[in-house]
């Protein structure tokens, strides 16, 4: 029979294991809730399995491309990634900065000014302004995010006669504070440079330190859906953290330093070391402004930065420090390596980032100098290393090389931005709370301006929310093709036939238990259902073992069935349990950036196992002529994202949303959580991606979601989309399908 045809050949790569024949049999002895692929207790062979990628634990290497036309399909997903992350997709848009620069001092060839202004409204940068003296003119703009430490570093009396003795620093006066002499000397150089306080330092105190670089554990009180902090669920939801408001201080900081009348905003360049290491890998990624880069300390193929402002939510799954520096070719790209997580760049990183550079066609505007015989550093070798870099790219023309020198060091009045006539701005519990619903506020504001309305406005909003999607859900149909079938089980049931699989996605390394039926006793009406239960494929069948009645209907009527176990649902689960945590990272400090940073969320990943079956429903050879979905039992949020991922290739879809909203999660850790749903319109979001695809909407009062429906008319197909009064798929729904 064509039914029988369709499931027998549907294979990529059959391979066949007379051993299984006995795993087939023992299988067979828990037909009762469906069939066990895998032997009772066994789990499947699934690379996620094994414990999750952690920010030291892991190894993130850099594949470069082959061709530019690769390389820029691939670095347009990576600042995607990058902006979705930090909470940047689309750019706020900039309010006035209301900058104030005060308190000037001289010292020998050059000055100090103090400087803060506001990146959000009543959320203020602070710095130090270093101008040269003597020069005239537009000149080259340095801007030097500090790191771990602050711009007020200081050795002290007894470590800096120490770092003198091995080399690492020259004097003892300005060497104390290496970050400061490191601006006074690009000052000297003829540079305005701008160092400006990361969140916690000096005197950006309105997000302390202890939470912006020390958060370790939940905070009680601080997550409800009507006022939260950060680091909670709704704050994740909303990707709305620590690095996100560091990472747009910096792009502000950058637009301040521009804006100065003696800065040229052509030559501008960016350097800091450690965690302003990250920050300089992050700006050059995303911003097109800076000429040079020296972003040093944190271009490796191991640590990837082991603090919370140097971590959030997607930010490295399936990349790495390495990768996401290379994004700031073909610009000139500096930086050394130290008895630290970069004593490997020359071996690990550099050679990659050399070819990326060669198949630019600018192979000399990468290097990295070996400075192993120094623990993490900024220091004086390594800055005048950095001085040699910027001369160079530039353009200061300045005799080589240029050398550090003393100077008299600034007093603490001197440094310090707030005083009597410049008082301190709100800080505490009460001003981030009020910062996380002003960020809140203005995203919803400016993402529901996208609401489509025609064809032109529908493809910027898909441009937009399914962007974010595309990178919160990290896959899309196109990303599953090298599929292998194992058949295990085989079984006739009556008029149906019944196929346990193991299906392999070899890129991933997953291996999926699967169940397919369909009926013997009437001819394969060329459509295939993908059953997607919120229990796994034992949702296909009743307690006595048959088949639920919409199935039964299905096959009645011709229609092959399949579903599987996804990703923690049935024989995923060594004790049967119900996964009630995902697992988490092994790190002490439970922040949902060192878990969802690294690795994709358990949903995405069972939606990665639905487009898995999607793919190899689509390699039959002889081409079903529909491809339906079904989501019941708590899986509808999942299907509504596999739909959305399908890139239009499922003819229809049932979706029982049970009237679920991501917002209603108080945990990283539950199952159903997906970093940034909430910001993007929550489920309805998802489902408005659908559009013009045919969608029957249950669990929703019997009305489609308003931003679905705009979707769905804007595209001119309000036809398509319905919603059911009721509550769960009944005869009227399967009858709908089969249409």
């Amino acid at each position: 029979m064509k039914a029988l045809s369709f499931l027998n050949s549907l294979v990529l790569k059959p391979r066949c294991f007379i051993a299984l024949a006995c795993l087939s049999l023992m299988a067979h002895s828990a037909i009762a809730a469906g069939p066990r692929v895998l032997s009772k207790g066994k789990q499947p062979a699934d690379q996620r399995l094994q414990p999750l990628k952690n920010l030291r634990s892991g190894y993130f290497p850099f594949k470069p491309p082959e061709t530019s036309a690769e390389w820029d399909q691939r670095s347009t997903e990576l600042r995607r990634r990058i902006l979705v992350s930090t909470g940047l997709w689309p750019m706020p848009e900039k309010t006035p900065a209301n900058a104030v620069i005060h308190g000037k001092v001289e010292r020998d060839g050059f000055t100090v000014e103090k400087v803060y202004f506001e990146s959000y409204p009543g959320h203020f940068v602070t710095g130090l302004l270093f101008r040269p003296v003597g020069k005239s003119g537009k000149l080259p703009g340095v801007l030097c995010p500090h790191g771990h430490g602050g711009r007020l570093q200081d050795y002290g009396e007894k470590k800096i006669k120490e770092l003198i003795a091995v080399g690492a620093e020259r004097f003892e006066a300005s060497g104390r504070f290496p970050k400061l002499a490191r601006c006074a000397t690009l000052a000297r150089m003829g540079c305005v440079t701008f160092i400006f306080d990361m969140l916690g330092y000096a005197d950006s105190g309105q997000i302390s330190y202890q939470v912006a670089h020390r958060y370790a554990d939940e905070r009680p009180g601080f997550d409800s859906q009507k006022s939260w902090g950060l680091y909670g669920a709704q704050a994740e939801l909303r990707l709305q953290s620590i690095m996100g408001v560091q990472t747009y201080n910096s792009i502000r900081a950058l637009d301040f330093l521009a804006s100065l009348p003696d800065v040229d905003e052509k030559r501008l360049g960016v350097t800091g070391g450690s965690g302003g290491g990250t920050q300089t890998i992050l700006l050059g990624a995303i911003d097109p402004r800076p000429a040079v880069s020296f972003p040093n300390g944190m271009v490796s193929t191991a640590m990837q930065g082991g603090c919370t402002c140097e971590n959030c939510s997607l930010l490295r799954v399936g990349t790495g420090n390495i990768e996401l520096a290379g994004l700031f070719a073909p610009k000139p790209l500096g930086m050394t390596g130290a008895n630290d997580w970069t004593k490997d760049i020359a071996t690990k990183g550099l050679p990659e980032l050399k070819k990326l550079y060669s198949v630019l066609g600018v192979p000399n505007n990468v290097m990295s100098v070996d400075l192993r015989h120094f623990p993490h550093n900024y220091n004086y070798v390594t800055r005048a290393i950095m001085y040699r870099w910027f001369n160079k790219h530039l353009k200061l023309g300045l005799e080589d090389p240029f050398l550090e020198e003393d100077y008299k060091l600034l007093t603490s009045s001197e440094m310090a931005i707030w005083n009597n006539d410049h008082p301190k701005p709100p800080d505490g519990d009460k001003y981030e709370r009020s910062l996380m619903k002003w960020l809140d506020d203005a995203s919803n504001k400016q993402l529901a301006a996208l609401k489509p309305t025609d064809e032109k406005s529908l493809a910027k909003y898909r441009t937009i929310y399914g962007g974010a999607f595309d990178t919160i859900i990290g896959k899309t149909l196109s990303d599953f093709k090298k599929l292998d079938r194992e058949k295990v089980i085989k079984k006739q049931r009556g008029s149906y036939l019944e196929f346990g699989d193991l299906l392999r996605n070899k890129t991933t390394g997953s291996e999926i238990p699967t169940a397919s039926l369909l009926s013997t006793k009437t001819d394969w009406n060329k459509k295939v259902v993908l059953w997607i239960d919120g229990s796994g494929k034992s949702g296909l069948f009743n307690a006595d073992g048959k088949p639920i009645a919409a199935v039964q209907k299905l096959l009645d009527a011709g229609t092959s069935v399949i579903s599987a176990d996804l990703m923690y649902q049935g024989e995923f689960l060594a004790d049967g349990k119900p996964l009630a945590e995902t697992p988490k990272v092994d790190n002490p400090r439970q922040f949902a950036g060192f878990t969802l940073g690294y690795n994709d969320s358990v949903f995405a990943q069972r939606v990665h196992d639905i487009l898995t079956l999607v793919s190899f429903v689509r390699s039959y050879k002889g081409q079903p002529e529909s491809i339906q979905l079904v989501g019941v039992n708590g899986a509808g949020p999942l299907v509504a994202a596999a739909l959305v991922q399908s890139e239009g290739t499922i003819d229809r879809t049932i979706i029982e949303t049970d009237g679920f909203r991501f917002k209603s999660l108080t945990s990283y850790r539950d199952p159903r959580f997906l970093s940034g749903a909430v910001k993007y319109g929550d489920l309805p979001g998802l489902l408005s991606l659908a559009a013009p695809q045919q969608l029957l909407i249950l669990g929703e009062g019997g009305k489609v979601p308003g931003l679905v429906a705009a979707t769905y008319k804007a595209a001119g197909k309000q036809g398509n989309v319905t919603a059911s009064t009721a509550e769960n798929v009944d005869d009227k729904d399967v009858d709908w399908l089969l249409k």
